[in-house]
Formats: C-alpha cells, sequence, structure tokens
C-alpha cells in the first residue's frame, strides 16, 4: 500500500514540473514575442516601457501585462505615448489574451488581418490613434468580444458585414473616422449591444430597420454623417434607451409618433436634418427627457401646449425651423430649464409672463420672430440668466429698468425692434456685462454717462436710434470695449478723448451724427483699431500727423466722407497704415467672449452701391474721403497700401495728375476720383487692375487716350463723363494708332455680368475664408445708384445677390449658436 501512495506521488510530481516547465516555456515564448514588437516602437526610449526587457519576469515585472496561469491575459499600455505600428504585434503568439488596450497612443499603419486570432479576446480598445485603412472582416472572428472601440482614428471603407456576428458585443464604438457605405444591417442580430457609437463619419444610405432589435440599447449616436430617408418607426422598440442622437444629417420626414414610446428617453438630438411636418404630441410621454434638440430643421405649425409636461427638461432647442402660432404660457412650467432657443421661427404675439419663473434658466433666446407687444416685466425675475436674445422681433414699449437687477447678465440684445424711451441708466448696475446690442430701435434721450464705467463690456451698439445730446460718457482706464457703435443718432458736441483709453478698441462707428470737432489723429494710439467710421459729421479741418512713430497700424477701414476736411489730403497718415500695406487673408473677425455671435456691421459705398458689410471687416479694406474739401495731389504712397479695395475720393477739390502708382492696387474693386480737377492722362497702369470692377473718372480735367484692358473694356461712357479731352474706347471709336476693340453691347454686357459675377464669388469668398464652421455672415443692400446710368447693370447685380442671400440665410444664420452636446461615455 505504501508503495502504491510512493508512486502516486512521484507521478504527482512530475506533472506538477512538466506543468510548471511548460508555463515556464509559454511565458517566455510570449515574453519574446512582445519585446519583438517592442523593438519596432519608434521611441525607444519610452520610460512606462522601460520594465520590457529580457532579463525580467513578464508576468511580474512588465508595466501593462497581466498574467494567469502564467499565460498573459491583459495587455494595457493605454496613454504610453507608443510610436509605432501593429504590423509586428504578437497575434498568434498571444492565444489566452482577453483583453488589448492600446488605446491614446501613437500607432499608426493598418490593423492586420491576423486579429482574428486572438480568439479569447473580450475587450478590444485601439481609440485615439492614427490607424488608417479598412476594419478587417476577420474581427468578426471574436467570437467572445464584448467590447469593440476603434474610434477617433483614420479609418475608411465599409463597416464590415461580419461585425453582426459578434453576439456578445454590448459596446461597438467607430465614431470620428472615415467610414463610408451603409450601416450594415447585421448589426440588428446583436442582441446583448447596449451603446452603439458611430458618429463623425461619412456613412450614407438609410438607418436600418433592424437597429430597432437592439431592445438592450441605451445609447445610440449616429450624428455627422450623410445619413438620408426617414427615421425608422422601429427606433421606438428600443425601450431601454437613454440616449439618441441622430444631428447632422440629411434625414427626411416627419418625426415618427413612436420616439414617444422611448420612456427612458434623457437626450434626444434630432437637430440640423431636413425633417418636417409638426412636432408629435407624442413626445411629450417622455417625462425623463432633460434635453431636446430639433433646431435647424423644417418644422412647422405650433409648439403644443402640452410641452409644459416635460418637467425634467433642462436644454429645449427648437430654433431654425418655421414653427408659428404663439409661445405657449405652459413653458413657464419647466422650472429646470437652463438653455431655451426658439429663435428664427415665425412666433407671433407676446412674450409669455409666465416666463418669469424659469428662475434657473441661464441663456433665452427668443430672437428672429414675429414677437409683438411690451417686454414683460416678469423677465426680470431671472435672476440666473446670463444671455438674453430678443433682437429682430416688432417688440414696442420701453427697455425695462427693472433689468438692471440681472447681476450676473452678460450678454443682452434688443436690436432691430420698435423700442421706444430712453436707456435705463440701471444698466450700468450690470457689472458682467460683456454685450449691449439696442441698435435700430427708436430709443431717445441721451447715453448715461455712466455706462463707460462697464470695464467687462465689450460691445456697445446703439446705432440707428434718436439718441441726442453730447457724447459725454467717460471710458475709463481698463476698459475692455472692442466695439463700439453710435451710427445714425442726433448726437453732438467734440468726441470723448476718455476713448483713449478703450486700448482694446477695434470697431469703432460714431458716422451719421452732428459731432462738430477736428479728426481725432490721438485715436492712432489704439493699437488695434481696425474699423474707424466718421462719415456725415461735422467735422472740419486739415488732417495733421501727430508726430507719432506708430499711428493707426492695424486700420483696414477709415471712411471720413461727407463732412468738411480741408487742405491736402494726408500723405503721414496713409504711411503709417501698416495694416493696409499687406493683403492678409488669414485676418480673424473681431471675437467677443462669453456667447459671442454679435456681428459687427459697417456701410460702405462700393461700385456705386451702399453696401451693408457684415462681420467680414478685416478683409474689406476701404478708405472713403469723398464729400469734403481736400485740396492738393493724390499721394503716390496710397500705391503701397496693396490691401485696398474700395478707394472713394470723390467730390473734392484735388488737383495733378492721377498716380500712376495706382496701378498696384491689386484687389482694387472699386475706384472713385469723380468730381475733381484731376488733369493729364489716365496712367497706363490702372489697366492691369484685373479686379476693378467699377471705375468712376467723371468730371474732372483728363485728357488723352483711355487705357485699353479686360477691366477697362467693361466700363462704358458714364466712367468718363465731363472730361471732354478724353479719347478712345467708349468715348469715341479711336484713338491715334489704337484699334478698335472688337465688341458690341452683347459682348460687352456678358463681360459686365461676369465681372459682376466674378465681384459677387470674391466678396462671398473672401466673406467665408478663414472663418470656417461657426461664424456667421450676413449682407444686406440699400440699392440706390451713385454716379451710374446703367439700371439693367444694376439690377441684375441685385438679383443675383438677393439670389445668393435667399439660397444661404436658413442654414448659415446660426453659426455659432449650435447647441450640440456631444456626450464623451468613453
Amino acid at each position: 500500500m505504501m508503495m502504491v501512495s510512493s508512486k502516486i506521488f512521484s507521478l504527482l510530481q512530475f506533472f506538477a514540473l512538466l506543468n510548471l516547465f511548460t508555463v515556464t516555456f509559454a511565458s517566455t515564448e510570449e515574453a519574446t514575442a512582445l519585446l519583438k514588437w517592442k523593438a519596432t516602437f519608434k521611441n525607444q526610449d519610452n520610460s512606462l516601457l522601460a520594465s520590457w526587457t529580457q532579463s525580467s519576469n513578464a508576468c511580474r515585472d512588465w508595466y501593462g501585462v497581466i498574467c494567469f496561469n502564467g499565460r498573459v491575459k491583459t495587455l494595457n499600455i493605454t496613454n504610453c505615448g507608443v510610436i509605432g505600428t501593429l504590423y509586428a504585434f504578437p497575434f498568434s503568439s498571444l492565444p489566452f489574451l482577453e483583453n488589448l488596450n492600446l488605446s491614446n497612443n501613437n500607432i499608426s499603419g493598418t490593423i492586420p488581418p491576423e486579429i482574428g486570432n486572438l480568439t479569447n479576446l473580450v475587450y478590444l480598445d485601439l481609440n485615439n490613434n492614427q490607424i488608417s485603412g479598412t476594419i478587417p472582416p476577420q474581427t468578426g472572428s471574436l467570437s467572445k468580444l464584448q467590447i469593440l472601440r476603434i474610434f477617433g482614428n483614420h479609418l475608411k471603407g465599409s463597416i464590415p458585414e461580419e461585425i453582426g456576428y459578434l453576439r456578445s458585443l454590448t459596446d461597438l464604438s467607430l465614431s470620428t473616422n472615415f467610414l463610408n457605405g451603409s450601416i450594415p444591417a447585421s448589426l440588428g442580430n446583436l442582441n446583448n449591444l447596449s451603446f452603439l457609437s458611430l458618429y463623425d463619419n461619412q456613412l450614407s444610405g438609410s438607418i436600418p430597420e433592424e437597429i430597432g432589435y437592439l431592445r438592450s440599447l441605451t445609447d445610440l449616436y449616429l450624428s455627422t454623417n450623410f445619413l438620408n430617408g426617414s427615421i425608422p418607426a422601429s427606433l421606438g422598440n428600443l425601450n431601454n434607451l437613454s440616449f439618441l442622437s441622430l444631428y447632422d444629417n440629411k434625414l427626411s420626414g416627419s418625426i415618427p409618433d413612436e420616439i414617444g414610446y422611448l420612456t427612458s428617453l434623457t437626450d434626444l438630438y434630432l437637430n440640423n436634418n431636413f425633417l418636417n411636418g409638426s412636432i408629435p404630441a407624442s413626445l411629450w410621454n417622455l417625462k425623463n427627457l432633460s434635453f431636446l434638440s430639433l433646431s435647424e430643421n423644417q418644422l412647422s405649425g405650433s409648439i403644443p401646449q402640452e410641452i409644459g409636461y416635460l418637467r425634467s427638461l433642462t436644454n429645449l432647442h427648437l430654433n431654425n425651423n418655421f414653427l408659428n402660432g404663439s409661445i405657449p404660457p405652459e413653458i413657464g412650467n419647466l422650472w429646470s430649464l437652463s438653455i431655451i432657443d426658439l429663435s428664427i421661427n415665425s412666433l407671433k404675439g407676446s412674450i409669455p409672463a409666465s416666463l418669469g419663473n424659469l428662475r434657473n434658466v441661464q441663456s433665452m433666446f427668443l430672437d428672429e420672430n414675429n414677437l409683438t407687444e411690451e417686454i414683460p416685466l416678469s423677465v426680470c425675475n431671472l435672476t440666473s440668466l446670463k444671455i438674453l436674445y430678443l433682437r429682430r422681433n416688432n417688440l414696442k414699449g420701453k427697455v425695462p429698468q427693472c433689468l438692471g437687477n440681472i447681476s450676473g447678465l452678460q450678454v443682452l440684445t434688443m436690436s432691430r425692434n420698435n423700442l421706444s424711451g430712453v436707456i435705463p441708466s440701471s444698466i450700468s448696475n450690470l457689472r458682467s456685462l460683456q454685450i449691449l446690442d439696442l441698435g435700430r430701435n427708436s430709443l431717445e434721450g441721451a447715453i448715461p454717462q455712466c455706462f463707460g464705467n462697464i470695464n467687462t463690456l465689450q460691445v456697445f451698439d446703439v446705432q440707428n436710434n434718436k439718441l441726442s445730446g453730447t457724447l459725454s460718457t467717460n471710458f475709463s482706464i481698463g476698459s475692455s470695449l472692442i466695439s463700439l457703435n453710435l451710427h445714425g443718432n442726433e448726437l453732438e458736441g467734440e468726441i470723448p478723448r476718455s476713448l483713449a483709453n478703450c486700448k482694446k478698441l477695434q470697431v469703432l462707428d460714431l458716422g451719421n451724427n452732428h459731432l462738430n470737432d477736428t479728426f481725432p489723429m490721438w485715436l492712432g494710439t489704439l493699437l488695434e483699431l481696425r474699423v474707424l467710421r466718421l462719415t456725415s459729421n461735422k467735422l472740419y479741418g486739415p488732417i495733421r500727423s501727430s508726430g507719432a512713430e506708430i499711428m493707426f497700424p492695424d486700420l483696414r477701414t477709415i471712411d471720413l466722407s461727407n463732412n468738411a476736411f480741408s487742405k491736402d489730403l494726408p500723405t503721414s497718415l496713409f504711411q503709417h497704415l501698416e495694416g493696409m500695406r499687406t493683403i492678409d487673408k488669414t485676418m480673424k473677425v473681431p471675437s467677443y467672449e462669453g456667447y459671442g455671435d454679435y456681428q459687427d456691421s459697417i456701410v460702405v459705398v462700393s461700385k456705386g452701391l451702399k453696401l451693408e458689410v457684415v462681420r467680414i471687416l478685416s478683409l474689406y479694406t476701404v478708405i472713403d474721403l469723398s464729400n469734403n474739401k481736400f485740396e492738393g495731389h493724390i499721394p503716390s504712397v496710397l500705391g503701397d497700401l496693396i490691401a485696398l479695395r474700395v478707394l472713394n475720393m470723390s467730390h473734392n477739390g484735388l488737383k495733378g495728375h492721377i498716380p500712376p502708382s495706382l496701378g498696384s492696387l491689386s484687389v482694387v474693386e472699386s475706384l472713385d476720383l469723380s468730381f475733381n480737377q484731376l488733369s493729364g492722362e489716365i496712367p497706363q497702369q490702372l489697366a492691369s487692375l484685373t479686379s476693378l470692377g467699377f471705375l468712376n473718372l467723371s468730371h474732372n480735367y483728363l485728357q488723352g487716350c483711355i487705357p485699353q484692358g479686360p477691366q477697362f473694356r467693361t466700363f462704358e461712357n458714364n466712367s468718363y463723363e465731363g472730361n471732354d479731352g478724353l479719347r478712345g474706347y467708349p468715348v469715341s471709336k479711336g484713338c491715334g494708332n489704337d484699334p478698335v476693340p472688337d465688341t458690341n453691347y452683347t459682348v460687352s454686357a456678358l463681360d459686365d455680368q461676369e465681372s459682376n459675377s466674378e465681384f459677387l464669388n470674391d466678396f462671398w469668398k473672401a466673406a467665408l475664408m478663414g472663418y470656417g464652421s461657426g461664424l456667421c455672415i450676413g449682407l444686406s443692400i440699400m440699392y440706390f445708384m451713385i454716379s451710374t446710368g446703367n439700371p439693367i447693370w444694376l439690377a441684375r447685380i441685385i438679383d443675383e445677390m438677393e439670389h445668393q442671400i435667399n439660397t444661404r440665410r436658413r442654414k448659415k444664420q446660426q453659426g455659432q449658436r449650435n447647441h450640440r452636446r456631444r456626450n464623451n461615455h468613453f
């Protein structure tokens, strides 16, 4: 008996030693394979992987390696700064690997098909690398896989049908790549899937009906793709869904009633699509909903009063639709609301007093509707309010005095309404105020002096009102003011010297008032000033240099027209305009902190038209000195200001020759020197101005041959009338040996149309250049003719501008006001 026991013990010892030998051998093989992969890294000195050496124990000592029975079970080297590829990864040497996390590194190249050899893999995370190529179909062989994350790479191609074989999958994240093609219907086989994220790709086609089979799904992200068709009603089967994001696609049709069955839903994003019809009443069953965004669609009808049932709602975005009717008072029951955006619709009636119940609301956007009546005083109860947009409505009455009690208010815009009365001085109590826009109303009285003490104020816009009195506001040292627009009022007196304290000022428009002063050369010390408009005042006298070395270094627009400035043109001023000496297409518009979608706008006279240029001020470079009493010669230094697009010196008393240096203004579009006393010939150098779309040299004493060139052939008699000494086309048939251009009215009209089209294309191109998604661009036109006798040309350019305005308006108005929230679930 003892002999038998002894043999059994010896046998057990043998198997134990055999097992130990086998385990040791297997671990050595895996370690060697991993070291060979590490040897391919471009950063061999990686400190986190310094423990990976031949002499150390892989299971015990290596960073990110976890073993079970001596075999590598987990490899987690996320955020290790690895620079390499997967080509040498030992897919065939790690048969027991269950968890592989290589996320947040710098791994490039493609995913090898050998990844299908990791048949025990449960967790695979390759997110936030530089991986390219396609997803190999062999991924479908990983039958035990539960987590598959490859988001934030450069993958392209289609999503393999084989992904649908992974029946154990609970999390599939392929977002932020370049995947295209349609969403495979086979994904409907993933019965255990709870998280599906495919957003920010280039997927197209319709959303498969089979997605509705995923009864375990809690989060569905399909936003920012090119998906089209309707939203499948089968999504209503996803009883556990809490987050549904379909925004920024091309989905059409109506919102299915079945969405209202998703009673667990907390976040619903359907914005930025082409959805139409009315808002389904079933949505009001979603009692757990906290975020609802239906903005930027084509929804119509009224906002149902049942919206008041959504008591958990914190964010409501219905903006940029065609909603009509009145704002339901029941919205006042949504006490948890933080943001409400009903802007850019066709809502009418008064603002409900019940909105004053929204004590937690921080941002309220009711702008660009047809709201009428007075602003309810209950709005002053919104003590958490930071942003209030009421612009572009038909509101009347006074600006409520009690607004000064909302101490945290940062942005207040009420422009383009019918508001009357005075500007309440209580607004100066708003010590956090950054943007105050009350322009284009019927406000009267004086501007409160204390406004200059709001050091946080960046924008003060009261243009086109009926404000009067002297501009006695005292702007304090340390002012944050960037844009000051007092244009179109009845202000008198001098320009306040305290403006010199506004060191951040970029836009100053005091035009169309009754200011009586000399030229404020002292403003030249404002190094960031880009736009200076003093047009149509009672300013007078010569413009003399201050002798400073740096004056107006960044000025892009200077408009001194319709004043009584006299003597010689300010040569010394032109010499300082460094901002006009280079063509910088990367210039950015003025930016404002907080919720900054305020749009600076100025009116410029270009090509005989008054154009309101909105938020492209940095690119539209203008000098307008017309309708003054300037004398002397045109300084040749103007030719150095090569960024000029508009140069207007008409209706003065200028003498002498047109300087040939103006031929260097390669991007000038409008040149008006009419109604002066200029003499001599038109410089031949002007014929090289290929961007020139408008030329007016009429009513001078010019003589000689009119230069011939591509643009000059588009100009008609009215560009030269009143110069009896001029010869050549179009004034006469020829000039000396110059041939008569082979053209007629039709060809001229076609050339003219092409020129106008190029002007418009360049204008919009300039408006869009360098500003991306997020910027707002607008153009409104008050058309009238200045020294031009071509009504056909005028009608054509106006029609084309109006067409471009109408086709862009709906989808480009929103700009920065796109309240998207991407839940970084990972």
